[in-house]
C-alpha cells in the first residue's frame, strides 16, 4: 500500500542508460539517477521474461540502498530470437551479425519495469512485450545504418526512436515507449498507485 505523505517522495531512476533518462524526462517530474552495480548475466534455463523482471527488481533494490525513503524505478530489456536471448552487441561486428540474423524475421523485446517503494518495501513489476518485424534488409543497408547510428549499446542493435525505424516493417506493443527501454504507460500507472502525483500544477 502507498505510504501517506504531505510531500511527494524522492524519485530515483536506477539506470545508467541515457535513453531511459530521456524517456523519464517526458513525465516532467524531478528525479535523481543512480547507476546500479549488479550482475546482469541470465541464469541457466531462465526465460527472457523472468530475466528482465528479475533484473529490473534487482536494479531498483540496489539503487534503493543509496536512496532510503525514495521511490526507485528499475528497468531491464531482453530481446529474444529463435528461442535465445539477445543482448547489447557491444561492437560493430556483433551488431552486424545480429541484424543479419534478424532480417525478415520477428523478434520479441521484453521490457520489464519495477517500482520499488523503499518506505514500505512494496514492489510493483510488469513485463511489457513488444513484437518487432524486421525488413529483409541488405548487407549494404545494415552497414550504412550501423555507420550512421552506432547502436552498440542497445539490445537488438536497432534504435526504433532513430534511424533504426527504417529497418522495421511493424511494431506491435501496448506501450510505444517500451521498445526504447522504459514503458511510461505502465510506469505512470505504478506511480499513481504509489501516491506519486502526475499531471499536477507546479
Amino acid at each position: 500500500m502507498p505510504v501517506a505523505s504531505t510531500t511527494p517522495p524522492r524519485l530515483v531512476l536506477a539506470s545508467s542508460s541515457r535513453y531511459r533518462r530521456e524517456l523519464l524526462e517526458r513525465l516532467r517530474v524531478p528525479f535523481d539517477v543512480i547507476a546500479p552495480n549488479i550482475d546482469e548475466t541470465p541464469f541457466d534455463g531462465e526465460t527472457p521474461e523472468t530475466t528482465a523482471v528479475r533484473l529490473s527488481i534487482a536494479k531498483a533494490r540496489a539503487a534503493a540502498a543509496q536512496a532510503r525513503g525514495a521511490l526507485v524505478i528499475g528497468s531491464d530489456q531482453v530481446a529474444t530470437f529463435d528461442g535465445r536471448q539477445i543482448g547489447k552487441p557491444g561492437s560493430h561486428e556483433n551488431a552486424f551479425e545480429q541484424l543479419r540474423a534478424m532480417r525478415g524475421r520477428s523478434v520479441e523485446f521484453h521490457s520489464a519495469l519495477c517500482l520499488f517503494d523503499s518506505r514500505s518495501d512494496d514492489v510493483q513489476s510488469a513485463d511489457i512485450v513488444t513484437r518487432v518485424q524486421f525488413r529483409d534488409v541488405s548487407d549494404a543497408e545494415i552497414e550504412a545504418y550501423l555507420r550512421a547510428e552506432t547502436p552498440y549499446d542497445v539490445a537488438g542493435s536497432a534504435k526504433s526512436e532513430g534511424l533504426g525505424i527504417a529497418l522495421l516493417d511493424a511494431i506491435d506493443s501496448t506501450d510505444p515507449t517500451a521498445l526504447v527501454g522504459l514503458p511510461l504507460i505502465a510506469l505512470s500507472r505504478m506511480l499513481r498507485a504509489a501516491g506519486f502525483p502526475l499531471l499536477e500544477a507546479r
